[in-house]
């Protein structure tokens, strides 16, 4: 049940809070990642800059099929590898050699972005693009030169040509180039630029400015999971906090820089045929789901195409039949018809059902525009003892944080009545929802 009644009564915003572009991100929750490139063909994680750009051929490319997709499962977005760390661009760019110009695929004249931004446009998605600093071909990376070309290379994308682009996903990775060398990275330089062609464009990275890494790639995020973080003195990359933070975030963080978790659909980022049987099941996806969704997180689900450059049956069924297990868990909400009230200065939220109703999932939500505020809650049922005439109330779940959206698996209770209680708070709290399935 939604509570924007209770929502505007009043409290002024705590602490850091989100931009409308980041309020409208997290409430996105769901996107595609596709990691498609010369590693499509080669099997390689990480290509080594040095395959030739015949190697891209895809035989059947349907950025349709992917956006479709993508629509069907319940996706907001896309976000694509337009340039992986092998410097590959998946679009003509003029600041390199590397490129879908030089190969032979559609005669030097294909362009994977403009063909996927146009079908992301056509099924109502966003479109973002992934474009990796390290370059392992161009023969400039490690010079001061090389980060003008970065910066002209992000103009290039961001430039207008593929429309609007709601998410910059830079990671730090900073490897060596052609020449054995490393490259010093101008961040500062590279987000200004994003900022002047995309300004609502959520930059991701270590340290956001726009989102961060959640520290890992299992499709966890941590039960506390604060969505503000201080960044004074870090960088992407090497320069990065610790795993933990990154996970934990900073629970007086001077910036809203929210989780994002990304995980692929296979063992591996690229296609292989060797990991057609190794798709996650129904299940994995499930946990993911709500270890990442519901922990405050935004769920960045990888599913590569294949050598054809269409997303593979197996993988595309698999999403459906995913989708079809949210639907079941989370289609109706028990809770909906219920009556709330607060209690004790909104610290306590009591839920009255018209019936005893069996439920195994709780999901909690902070008015996240405000700031986020809870450090700690209780859910509580009435254990009613008719004999006595009497009820107690027994806890049933506890947790930290909550953030903008928080799933809590329990065993299976019938109950009637329950009430929410904000055991720790940094300032007034203000629930934006209490769902029960």
């Amino acid at each position: 049940m939604l509570l924007g009644v209770f929502a505007g009564c009043g409290p002024k915003p705590y602490g850091a809070v989100p931009t409308p572009a980041q309020l409208e991100w997290q409430q996105m929750e769901y996107n595609m990642f596709v990691h498609f490139g010369p590693n499509t063909f080669s099997g390689l994680e990480w290509g080594h800059g040095t395959e030739a750009e015949d190697l891209f051929a895809p035989t059947e490319l349907d950025c349709r099929q992917w956006a479709a997709t993508a629509k069907a499962a319940g996706m907001k977005g896309i976000i694509i590898t337009a340039k992986h760390h092998d410097g590959f661009c998946l679009w003509p760019n003029p600041e390199s050699t590397h490129t879908v110009a030089q190969s032979s695929w559609r005669d030097g004249k294909g362009d994977v972005l403009a063909e996927l931004s146009a079908a992301c446009k056509e099924y109502g998605l966003k479109f973002g693009v992934y474009i990796s600093p390290w370059d392992r071909n161009d023969p400039a990376y490690g010079t001061p030169e090389y980060n003008g070309k970065f910066a002209r290379t992000l103009a290039d994308v961001h430039g207008g040509r593929y429309g609007e682009i709601f998410e910059q996903w830079f990671d730090g990775a900073c490897g060596e180039g052609p020449d054995g060398k490393k490259q010093e990275y101008d961040w500062p330089l590279f987000h200004s630029v994003v900022r002047q062609y995309s300004p609502d464009a959520i930059m991701f990275s270590d340290v956001g400015p726009g989102c961060r890494w959640v520290g890992n790639e299992r499709g966890i995020a941590c039960e506390t999971n604060w969505s503000t973080l201080d960044t004074d003195g870090f960088t992407p990359g090497a320069g990065a906090p610790p795993r933990d933070t990154l996970q934990q975030g900073n629970v007086y963080g001077a910036h809203w820089i929210p989780a994002e978790t990304d995980v692929s659909i296979r063992p591996g980022w690229f296609w292989r045929e060797s990991e057609n049987d190794r798709v996650k099941s129904v299940e994995d996806l499930m946990n993911i789901w709500i270890s990442s969704v519901g922990r405050n997180s935004l769920l960045l689900l990888n599913v590569p195409p294949d050598t054809r450059g269409r997303i593979h049956e197996i993988d595309s069924l698999r999403l459906m039949e995913f989708r079809a297990a949210r639907e079941a868990a989370f289609g109706t909400d028990l809770a909906e018809d219920a009556k709330i009230r607060k209690r004790n200065g909104g610290r306590v939220w009591e839920i009255e059902l018209p019936e005893y109703r069996t439920f195994s999932m709780i999901q909690l939500q902070e008015d996240i525009s405000l700031g986020q505020r809870v450090s700690s809650f209780e859910v509580q049922i009435q254990n009613f003892d008719v004999a006595l005439a009497t009820g107690g109330w027994w806890t049933i779940a506890e947790g930290t944080t909550i953030g903008y959206k928080r799933i809590i698996p329990i065993e299976h209770r019938k109950a009637r009545k329950l009430r929410v209680v904000v055991t720790g708070s940094h300032a007034r709290p203000v629930l934006s929802g209490i769902s029960l399935f």
